[in-house]
């Protein structure tokens, strides 16, 4: 009995349907959030995220510091060359051409307002000088503050700890040669500013006449000029050109190989011209001998103004 009314409660409970189609669409919620249309798409990627573009507030491209610093050294390098090519002219290759000091102080004339005007001196000497040299001394600075951090560095014993960057060969020829460049801008440029208002009167004579009366320091400190100079230019050149030996990607005996002929090539080539220089500008203009009158006197008395050896340089 009890059995009976159980099932007759389950059958009233259960609910009659009428069959119908099963859908073919999944539902419009689900298909919207899945399945964008093509209008929803048009839509979605006009408002994609597109990569930044970082600049910085000069509207230049974001590059680390080395970057900017490296071309601001190679490309003053190239400004600086210019001038280089010109003086290597007038105090070698002419001289070595004509034999004689007279006659080659009319080219002298002539080519020296191109670097020595007061418009193309600033850009073809003095700016990219300081630049480049102010650029390589902030190299080295900018690498050896990125060591400090990398090492976390914090105090003076933690940093005396970290080895400053390696110095090259190129650089450590660049650094002594930035006090023989201004010493002999300030012989020959300089003083004659200060003390005769232009430096119209310096020429050829003039460094003859140093040769002459001060032969010692003369010779010692244009030889030191020229050699180191040029080693740091060739080999500066030959790295802006990829051909220094550091720069064989190469390895393996030809690796080694050509890492030694170029060694050998570039250091020929500083050889070379070196010896042209040293020919020109000590075998005929420092052997030109002294200038005598009233300009020989002007001369003594502007090499008597230099300091620590102009009293020894009046006095001998």
């Amino acid at each position: 009995m009890n059995t009976h009314a159980n099932d007759l409660s389950r059958e009233v409970s259960l609910q009659e349907l009428e069959p119908s189609p099963i859908e073919d669409e999944f539902p419009s919620d689900v298909k919207d959030s899945y399945f964008p249309s093509s209008s929803d798409r048009s839509n979605y990627d006009d408002e994609a995220i597109k990569p930044v573009q970082r600049t910085s507030t000069l509207g230049l491209d974001a590059h680390s510091p080395v970057w900017y610093l490296t071309r601001i050294h190679k490309y003053s390098s190239y400004a600086f060359s210019v001038f280089t090519a010109f003086h290597i002219a007038n105090t070698s290759i002419i001289p070595l051409a004509t034999r004689s000091v007279a006659n080659s102080e009319r080219y002298l004339l002539l080519t020296r307002p191109y670097y020595q005007s007061p418009i193309a001196e600033p850009f073809i000497v003095v700016l990219p000088l300081l630049a480049h040299i102010g650029s390589g001394v902030a190299l080295r600075l900018y690498r050896r503050k990125q060591n400090l951090k990398r090492y976390g560095a914090e105090n003076r014993t933690d940093r005396r700890m970290v080895a400053w960057p390696k110095l090259s060969g190129t650089s450590a020829l660049g650094y002594a040669l930035v006090p023989l460049v201004f010493g002999h801008s300030f012989v020959n440029r300089i003083i004659p500013l200060w003390y005769e208002g232009g430096s119209s009167s310096i020429n050829l004579g003039y460094v003859s006449h140093g040769f002459a009366k001060h032969p010692a320091v003369s010779f010692i400190g244009f030889g030191a000029l020229i050699t180191v100079g040029v080693w740091h230019s060739v080999w500066g050149w030959a790295k802006w050109l990829n051909w220094t030996p550091s720069q064989v990607t190469q390895g393996g005996p030809e690796g080694q190989l050509m890492r030694k002929r170029r060694w050998y090539v570039v250091n020929a080539v500083s050889a070379v011209v070196s010896a042209l220089w040293l020919a020109g500008g000590m075998g005929i203009v420092g052997r030109g001998g002294a200038v005598g009158g009233w300009v020989g006197r002007e001369y003594d008395e502007l090499y008597s103004h230099i300091p620590l050896i102009g009293n020894y340089m009046a006095s001998s």
